[in-house]
């Protein structure tokens, strides 16, 4: 697949992950609405590994810078 996250935007999503899962664990949340937070952390950190957003892919938007070709 296309990459369409880019390098800020990455950065950006470890850090969401690392909060959510900060949050989790320190108790501040629990319940349903704990593994909703945990869920959220654990989707960011996907997308920033893998580079690609499929909600940035349905609505034709990248974060990537463009090659010049």
């Amino acid at each position: 697949m296309k990459e369409n996250v880019g390098s800020i935007d990455r950065i950006v999503r470890i850090l969401i992950a690392i909060l959510a899962s900060m949050i989790y664990f320190s108790g501040l949340v629990s319940g349903i609405l704990g593994y909703i937070v945990l869920a959220v952390g654990g989707i960011m950190l996907l997308t920033s590994i893998t580079g690609v957003c499929p909600i940035y892919k349905m609505l034709g938007m990248s974060t990537c810078k463009r090659s010049k070709r």
